[in-house]
């Protein structure tokens, strides 16, 4: 446990010395702002896939800045020959981009749509999305050494993660969405803002702890590949 937070004392400055905290602050008050002009009737509707959309700047793009960060100053190959294992370096990154996102989220909300929204489920619903968001993210980005080689590949990665907001606005409505990673905290999200069945909360959570848990493991098999495999061959 303390090494846990000990490493996310260290995340935590190094996103914030190069400018992470900064930019989703721009954000933020920009988009509470602009969506202050929206009714409240349209926001409760648009804000879940608003709130879903912008997280992965936060997390998938962030923690993909954070590793480029760590492999071009040699830490994360440090990493190796310290007490840290690899599930807390991975459980650092996940807790403090998920803490930033929900920050900015709760900001983005208060001030455009006040406070008659159901805070546990907004809360649930971030964290749910943050966290595979964190970790798909991580197993991207472990594969390259530098911007150049991830950014443009980092854009075919996230090409099918809006699906779900196609059948959320009706423009190609089906059951399978059900079977995507991010339609369970999209129902999250969702029921933050309206009413929605029981099943739906259930299957919201249980579904996307599951995936959480499946990249969870996928990122600790990457982190010994890419990190520890290559570290021990030099």
């Amino acid at each position: 446990m303390k090494r846990l937070f000990a490493a996310m004392v260290i995340d935590a400055r190094l996103q914030f010395r190069n400018g992470f905290y900064y930019a989703a602050a721009f954000v933020a008050v920009i988009l509470a702002f602009l969506l202050r002009w929206v009714p409240t009737r349209d926001l409760a509707y648009l804000l879940p896939a608003l709130v879903l959309s912008n997280l992965l700047i936060n997390t998938f793009y962030f923690i993909g800045g954070l590793v480029l960060l760590e492999k071009g100053e040699g830490t994360l190959e440090a990493q190796v020959v310290t007490p840290l294992r690899s599930s807390e370096y991975l459980a650092s990154k996940v807790i403090t981009l998920t803490l930033l996102s929900l920050a900015e989220s709760l900001f983005i909300v208060v001030v455009a749509y006040g406070t008659g929204f159901n805070a546990p489920a907004l809360i649930a619903g971030v964290a749910l999305s943050a966290a595979p968001y964190c970790l798909y993210g991580f197993l991207v980005v472990v594969r390259y050494d530098s911007i150049n080689e991830y950014l443009f590949p980092s854009i075919l990665y996230t090409f099918l993660l809006p699906l779900p907001l196609l059948n959320y606005f009706g423009v190609l409505e089906s059951r399978l969405y059900y079977l995507h990673p991010f339609q369970a905290p999209l129902v999250i999200l969702q029921a933050a803002f309206e009413p929605v069945e029981f099943w739906q909360v259930v299957y919201g959570v249980l579904y996307s702890g599951l995936w959480i848990g499946l990249l969870y493991k996928l990122s600790e098999r990457a982190f010994k590949r890419f990190v520890i495999a290559r570290e021990g061959v030099r």
